[in-house]
């Protein structure tokens, strides 16, 4: 077996070792290995210290990161929001580091793709790396670092005001590149690549300005392999190419998400179809919708998009997708030859021209036309049904010339008085609403005292 020799620093040396001269400019910020080094020491979590004091004890054959287990590092490392803009010792990380999978540096003030690629280079095993919110748009990324990342599967730029030839660099040099996330860069264009990335599935490109097809066409032949393209909040106003272009511009995807977007034509969502393998879509908050309730939004689109499974979230049943093909017909059959969209009539060939649907109105009732009977007195009144047995008697007082205190209300149903008779409002907080009393029905007032 190996050893490696660790100093560990008492707090008197990492007092020390900032006095004077060794004062770091402050405008330089803090290295990635301090803060690891601060977050993670075994002073934080005594439980994990390794053998010996200030030494590893490595074992020989092939290992994960030497020095792991002398700061407790795990494989997912989140170090968002630290400070951090540089790297610090290169053969540090890479004693510390092999084995970390995930990092996560957003929120950090890196702002130079050099001090990045020391820190990429050294961790071998990353397939995780999230960079949102560095100030990098001013920051030229050469191929040599470029090369650092080839190892990345999953890469987020959320924020960073990157160029599109930093993008088209990194997807040049990472050739199993499967996620990329490019949120809030204020892009209102797109700079098409020379090489294709095939290796990309996801695409989230959400709160930007591409408001023009034109650009988001580019996105087809830089990742062919495209299966999700997320583009919320982008505002793009339309679909404008034809069904064999759009078929041969994605043709393997199957998720998108227009959440938000500017498209107020029904023959843009017409021309989702035209997608060959489109299987879920994400409408929320477009135009197009807005004059119509929420149960004519899913139903109108879940009938235009036949081969949609999954709108908005919600699966579409076979149950539901009959429903909505049906409602569709019936909510175009006033419209003119000239209006109606093509789905129509291929819904009328799979149906036929239904008749309208009988209009019921099932809101509860809010009065009733009642006899009210005492003794030999009969007066046809008008209650309020949402109103309790006890107001119902303030009502009746003047009605039959009684007290409440002094009267027994009684409730007939005429179509099965025959059969129960009379049912007494015994009380006082029920709905009268609860007796489902209808016009023509009696209510019968008997005076206590008799």
């Amino acid at each position: 077996m190996s050893v490696w020799l660790f100093y560990c620093w008492g707090p008197s040396d990492r007092e020390g070792m900032w006095d004077g001269a060794m004062d770091p400019p402050e405008e330089e910020g803090r290295t990635f290995m301090q803060v690891i080094s601060e977050k993670y020491s075994p002073e934080n979590f005594p439980y994990r210290r390794g053998p010996g004091i200030g030494v590893v004890v490595v074992p020989t054959g092939p290992q994960g990161s030497p020095m792991k287990d002398r700061l407790n590092l795990p494989s997912i490392l989140v170090l968002n929001g630290c400070g951090i803009s540089r790297a610090g010792d290169e053969g540090e990380i890479a004693a510390f580091c092999a084995h970390v999978v995930e990092l996560d540096l957003s929120h950090n003030t890196l702002q130079d793709w050099h001090e990045i690629s020391k820190i990429v280079t050294n961790i071998p095993n990353l397939d995780f790396l999230n960079l949102s919110s560095n100030p990098l748009s001013e920051s030229v990324l050469e191929p040599s670092c470029a090369e650092a990342f080839v190892r990345v599967r999953r890469l987020v730029l959320n924020n960073t005001r990157v160029s599109w030839d930093t993008v088209h660099s990194l997807t040049r040099e990472i050739p199993e590149l499967v996620e990329l996330f490019l949120c809030l860069n204020e892009y209102d264009s797109v700079t098409p690549s020379t090489v294709p990335c095939p290796s990309l599935r996801l695409l989230q490109i959400t709160d930007n300005n591409l408001q023009d097809w034109d650009e988001v066409r580019k996105f087809g032949p830089m990742f062919p392999g495209l299966d999700t393209l997320v583009m919320a909040n982008n505002n793009l106003t339309s679909i404008q190419d034809p069904r064999d272009t759009l078929r041969r511009l994605f043709p393997n995807l199957r998720t998108v998400n227009l959440h938000n977007s500017g498209l107020n034509q029904w023959e843009d969502i017409e021309k989702l179809n035209f997608f060959p393998k489109l299987e879920e879509v994400r409408l929320l908050g477009i135009p197009l919708l807005q004059t119509y309730t929420n149960t004519e939004r899913r139903s109108l689109i879940v009938a235009q998009l036949p081969s949609v499974t999954v709108l908005n979230g919600s699966v579409v049943t076979e149950a539901e997708r009959e429903d909505a093909e049906r409602f569709f017909i019936r909510f175009y059959q006033g419209y003119s030859e000239e209006e109606v969209p093509y789905r129509y009539n291929i819904l009328v060939t799979k149906y036929g021209k239904l008749a309208p649907l009988a209009d019921i109105d099932l809101r509860p009732r809010c009065h009733a036309k009642v006899e009210v009977h005492c003794e030999d007195k009969v007066e046809l009144v008008s209650i309020r049904l949402d109103q309790t047995v006890a107001e119902l008697k303030k009502q009746l007082r003047t009605v039959v010339q009684l007290s409440i205190n002094n009267m027994r209300v009684y409730y007939i149903d005429k179509e099965v008085a025959s059969h129960l008779g009379p049912e007494e409002l015994k009380y006082s907080t029920r709905a009268l609403h609860s007796y489902s009393i209808r016009d023509g029905d009696e209510i019968l007032v008997v005076p206590k005292s008799k």
